[in-house]
C-alpha cells in the first residue's frame, strides 16, 4: 500500500490550520519591542532581545539578531573581541513549542559589525509570499568584500531559506570562504550533504539540519571556498529547518531538496498499548555518521526520511530489548511500522527525611558483577549523567538495562547515605525505600556557593533547571546566580521545580574576559537588554570592581569577589617580568574575598608557592602557583581579603556541584528564608568556613569566630570541633599559626589516637595555643587518608580529600592592635616568566632549609 508522502501530510496539515482562530494568517517579520516582548520565541537557548526580529510562520519562529552594541548571542558563541553577531539567528524553534536548543547559525561565519538588519518584507499576504528580514555589510568594514543574507520564510516551510550574496568591490582577487557556523552542538553529523545535528539533551527532542538549495537566484556551490574577481560575485542559499528530532528534520531538509526519498513512521507501544515517548528510533540513512536518532513524541510517533532500498533501524529504551529490523523504502511512499516493547526494569525511588518530606537527593549507579558500566545520558543533565542520576524530589524512577548494581543514595554532607546492591531482572522494577538522616548539625550556618554556571553562560551548555537540581541534591542551600557576563536569576527556575524550601539564590553574574572574573550579587536582570543589562569586562581588575560595586546603582552589601585568581599577576608581579611591583595597587581593598578554593584539590597544607605539574599541551612539564600557599603569605604582608571554596560548575557529572562549598553564618538554618544582605555582610566580615565535607567550627575561650578579632597575652584557647556524616572521616587536625604548620598544633589519628572519634563528631577539644607575637590562626581539618568516593563514585571530585579550613582569627598578643609579621613562609612571594628549572632550584633550596 503507498501512503502520501510528507509534503502531502505537511499541505494537509497547513490546509486544516486555516481553520485554527489562533493561526498566524501568513508568514511575518516584526521587530521585538517593549510591547510585543513577550511573542519572543522561548526555549533553554532563547537569547532575544529588544530590537532583535522575529520571523514566524504556521509552522516555526526564528529570531534574527539586530544591529545593537556588543550585540552576541552569549559569551561563548565567538569568544572574545570581534565575537559580536549582529544579523544572525540566534533561535530556532516550532512554532509553540518554545523549544529552541540552537545558540547561532552565522552564514558564511558572519561575524562583527554590519551596516544594518532589516526588514526587506514584512508579510508574506494573502498570495503566500515571503518575509524577508536583510543582513548587510559593506565592503569597506568586510575586508573589500561586500555580504548581504536575506532570512526568507513562507507559510508552510519547516525552516528558514537564508541567501547570501558575497561580491568582490576591491582591486584584486579575493579568496572567500562560504563555510556556514552553527553553536552549540556535541552530537552532529552529514548525510547525503545534509549536516544535522540533535540537542544537547536528547530529552528536548529537537533537531536541526541545512543543506545547500539552488533557490533564490543560487547555485549549489562545489567549493566551501571560492575565488572572486573584482567585480564579481556569488550568491549561495541554505535551507535551515527544525523539527522533533534530527531523523525528522533531515528528511524535511531532504524534500526541499527534491530528494528522492521515502518516510518511516514508527509506532512504539508498550504490552498494554500505550505510547512509548522514552527511547529512540536509530536510523542507518547512509552517510558519514549515519544513524541518525529519531525520538517519538506524546502519541509514540517517531518519523524519519528512509533512502531508497534496504534500511537497517534500531528501537532503543534504556532498559527494554532492544529490537532491530530492516525496512524497503521506495522514493516518494511512507513505510509504517508498529513496534511492542518489552516492559522496561528499573529502580522506583521513594527517598525522605526523618520527618518523612521527600527531598533532593543524588544515586549512583555503580555496575558491579561483570554488568556493563551504564551510561544515562550526557554530563549536561540532572535526570541521568553518564551513571548518576539527580532528583529535584525523592520520588522517582530510572530505568536501568538488566543486571547487578551497587546503589548509592546521598544528599550532602550533612545526610546519611544508602547503599544498597540490587539485580535487575528484564521487565521488573525494583523499589528502595530510605530515610536520608541530617546526621551533622549546623545551627547559625547555611552551605552556600557563590560560582555555578548554565547554559546562559555560553561556555557549557548545562541546562539551568539541571544546575539548580544538581545544587539542591548536593545540599547547597544557598547559591547565588552567576552566568558569565549576564544578569540572570535562577529563582523561576527553583520555583519551578519545587525546589524553593531547599534551595535559595539571588541575581547577580560572573564579569569574564581574558583576566581576572569577578562574581557578584545582587544585581537587576533586564532580560530586554543585551548580556541582562551586564556591564562589559576590562583588563584592570580595579576597574571591574569599582564598576561592579556600584553598577546601577550603588548597593553598600553588594558582594564583589575574584574568581581562581591570578595570585602572581593580581598581587605580586602585574607584568610578569619576574620582579615584583606590588600587582595591581590596592586591588585587595576593592573586593570581598578571593577564591581560596576552585573545584580542584585542596592545598592549604602544601607547603610552597609552587608545584611542577604536567603541561597542558605539547607534554613536559610546567610551573603552576599554588594559590592557597600564596594566600598564606600575603596574608602575612597584610592583604585582608577572604577566602572562599566554590564549585565553579559547568556540568553536572565531573564538574559538577558538591566538591566544595562555603558554610556562611546566618540567622536563620530555613534555606527558604536564608537572606543575601545578611549572607554578604557575615561573608564581608568574614565569617566563613571552607569545606569539601567536614563541618568545622572554630572560635577563641572569648567566643570569637573566623573573620573576627581577639586579645590575647600569649594563652589563647582554641575550641575545634568536626562533624562528619557517616560517608566521611578526617585524621587530622592542623592549626595555621601566621600560615606555618607548627608541629606543637598538628593532631593526627596515628599520633593522638584519644583526640578522634568515630561518630559524626570527629573531634570536640579546647587546645590550648601559646602564642609570642601577634598571629592569624586558620585551623584546617582533612582526612589524608579518606576521599569524596562514596558520594562521588566515578565522577571526578571522588578523588578529593574531606577537607575544612576557616577564614583566619587575627589575636593581638602585645596589645598594640593585630600587626602582620611579614613572613613569607620560607620562600620568597613568587614571581611571574619562572620556568621549571628555576623553580626545582627555588623548592630545593626551601626543602633544605625545612630540613635545617
Amino acid at each position: 500500500m503507498r501512503y502520501p508522502t510528507h509534503l502531502a501530510i505537511t499541505a494537509l496539515v497547513a490546509a486544516l490550520a486555516t481553520l485554527a482562530p489562533e493561526r498566524i494568517s501568513a508568514a511575518e517579520a516584526f521587530e521585538l519591542g517593549d510591547a510585543n516582548f513577550a511573542e519572543r520565541p522561548g526555549g533553554k537557548e532563547a537569547d532575544a532581545i529588544v530590537g532583535d526580529f522575529v520571523l514566524r510562520n504556521d509552522q516555526i519562529a526564528a529570531v534574527i539578531s539586530g544591529n545593537l552594541p556588543l550585540r552576541r548571542a552569549n559569551m561563548g558563541a565567538f569568544y572574545g573581541d570581534g565575537g559580536e553577531t549582529p544579523g544572525c539567528l540566534y533561535d530556532l524553534t516550532l512554532l509553540g513549542a518554545d523549544n529552541d536548543q540552537i545558540t547561532i547559525f552565522s552564514p558564511t561565519a558572519q561575524r562583527g559589525p554590519v551596516n544594518y538588519v532589516r526588514i526587506i518584507e514584512e508579510n508574506g499576504g494573502a498570495k503566500g509570499g515571503a518575509a524577508v528580514i536583510e543582513t548587510f555589510v559593506s565592503a569597506a568594514k568586510a575586508g573589500g568584500i561586500s555580504r548581504r543574507h536575506q532570512y526568507r520564510l513562507e507559510d508552510g516551510w519547516r525552516g528558514v531559506l537564508i541567501v547570501s550574496t558575497l561580491r568582490n568591490e576591491g582591486n584584486k582577487a579575493a579568496k572567500v570562504k562560504l563555510t556556514d557556523a552553527w553553536t552549540q552542538m556535541r552530537s552532529k553529523g552529514s548525510v547525503r550533504g545534509i549536516n544535522w545535528a540533535d540537542a544537547i539533551d536528547p530529552a528536548d527532542k529537537c533537531g536541526y539540519a541545512f543543506a545547500w538549495v539552488a533557490e533564490g537566484g543560487a547555485e549549489i556551490p562545489g567549493n566551501t571556498e571560492v575565488t572572486l574577481k573584482p567585480g564579481e560575485s556569488v550568491t549561495v542559499a541554505r535551507f535551515l529547518a527544525v523539527a522533533n528530532s534530527p531523523a525528522e528534520v533531515v528528511g524535511v531538509v531532504a524534500e526541499r531538496r527534491g530528494d528522492k526519498i521515502g518516510s518511516l513512521v514508527v509506532t512504539l507501544k508498550d504490552a498494554a498499548g500505550k505510547p512509548v515517548t522514552s527511547g529512540r528510533v536509530v536510523v542507518d540513512l547512509g552517510g558519514k555518521k549515519a544513524l541518525v536518532p529519531a525520538y517519538p513524541d506524546k502519541d509514540g510517533i517517531a518519523r524519519s526520511p528512509l533512502p531508497e532500498g534496504a534500511t537497517l533501524l534500531s528501537v532503543e529504551d534504556m532498559g527494554r530489548d532492544w529490537i532491530e529490523d530492516k525496512v524497503e523504502a521506495v522514493a516518494g511512499a511512507a513505510v509504517e511500522k508498529s513496534y511492542t516493547l518489552s516492559p522496561a526494569s528499573a529502580v522506583a525511588f521513594t527517598v525522605t527525611d526523618e520527618a518523612g518530606v521527600s527531598i533532593p537527593c543524588k544515586v549512583q549507579f555503580l555496575a558491579v558483577d561483570g554488568t556493563p558500566r551504564v551510561n544515562l545520558g550526557p554530563t549536561d543533565r540532572a535526570h541521568g549523567c553518564v551513571d548518576q542520576y539527580h532528583s529535584e524530589s525523592g520520588a522517582f524512577r530510572v530505568a536501568l538495562p538488566p543486571g547487578s548494581y551497587e546503589i548509592v543514595v546521598t544528599r550532602g554532607p550533612e545526610y546519611s547515605h544508602h547503599r544498597q546492591r540490587v539485580t535487575l531482572v528484564p521487565g521488573k522494577t525494583q523499589a528502595i525505600k530510605t530515610t536520608l538522616k541530617r546526621q551533622v548539625k549546623t545551627p547559625g550556618w547555611i552551605s552556600t556557593d557563590y560560582h555555578n554556571h548554565s547554559t546562559p553562560s555560553g561556555d557549557n551548555v548545562c541546562g539551568t533547571d539541571d544546575r539548580v537540581i544538581n545544587l539542591a541534591a548536593e545540599h547547597i542551600e544557598f547559591a547565588a546566580t552567576t552566568e558569565h557576563n549576564r544578569l540572570y536569576d535562577w529563582r523561576p527556575h527553583i520555583e519551578r521545580l519545587g525546589l524553593a524550601p531547599f534551595l535559595n539564590t539571588v541575581p547577580g553574574m560572573e564579569l569574564t574576559g581574558r583576566g581576572a572574573h569577578f562574581n557578584t550579587f545582587p544585581m537587576r536582570p533586564d532580560p530586554k537588554r543585551q548580556d541582562g543589562g551586564a556591564p562589559v569586562w576590562k583588563k584592570d581588575p580595579r576597574l571591574n570592581a569599582i564598576t561592579l560595586r556600584d553598577w546601577r546603582g550603588a548597593e553598600p552589601d553588594r558582594w564583589v569577589q575574584v574568581n581562581h585568581p591570578d595570585m602572581v599577576e593580581n598581587f605580586i608581579d602585574r607584568d610578569g617580568d619576574g620582579r615584583a611591583d606590588g600587582g595591581y595597587a590596592f586591588f585587595g581593598g576593592l573586593i570581598d574575598a578571593l577564591e581560596t578554593q576552585n573545584y580542584r584539590a585542596g592545598k592549604i597544607l602544601a607547603g610552597a608557592p609552587y608545584q611542577i605539574v604536567p603541561a597542558r599541551k605539547g607534554g613536559g612539564l610546567s610551573v603552576s602557583p599554588v594559590r592557597e600557599f600564596i594566600w598564606l603569605q600575603l596574608l602575612n604582608q597584610g592583604l585582608t581579603t577572604w577566602g572562599v571554596a566554590v564549585s565553579d560548575a559547568h556540568h553536572v557529572y565531573g564538574n559538577g556541584v558538591g566538591g566544595w562549598r562555603t558554610y556562611v553564618r546566618s540567622g536563620t538554618d530555613d534555606p527558604a528564608k536564608a537572606d543575601w544582605r545578611e549572607l554578604s555582610r557575615h561573608s564581608k566580615a568574614g565569617r566563613m568556613i571552607l569545606s569539601t565535607g567536614p563541618y568545622l567550627e572554630v572560635e577563641t575561650g572569648a567566643g570569637i569566630i573566623a573573620g573576627g578579632h581577639d586579645r590575647t597575652s600569649g594563652k589563647l584557647d582554641l575550641k575545634v570541633r568536626v562533624q562528619c556524616a557517616d560517608w566521611l572521616d578526617i585524621d587530622r587536625v592542623q592549626v595555621l599559626v601566621n600560615g606555618r604548620q607548627a608541629p606543637e598544633y598538628n593532631y593526627t589519628r596515628k599520633n593522638n589516637p584519644k583526640m578522634f572519634a568515630d561518630g559524626v563528631v570527629k573531634f570536640d577539644h579546647t587546645l590550648e595555643l601559646d602564642l609570642s607575637e601577634d598571629a592569624h590562626l586558620i585551623v584546617v581539618a582533612v582526612g589524608e587518608g579518606h576521599t569524596l568516593a562514596t558520594a562521588f563514585g566515578t565522577s571526578g571530585q571522588a578523588a578529593l580529600q574531606p577537607m575544612a579550613y576557616n577564614n583566619p582569627i587575627f589575636v593581638d598578643v602585645d596589645g598594640g592592635g593585630f600587626q602582620p609579621n611579614g613572613d613569607t613562609l620560607g620562600y620568597g612571594l613568587p614571581v611571574g616568566g619562572v620556568k621549571v628549572e628555576d623553580v626545582k632550584a627555588i623548592l630545593e633550596k626551601g626543602n633544605a632549609g625545612k630540613e635545617k
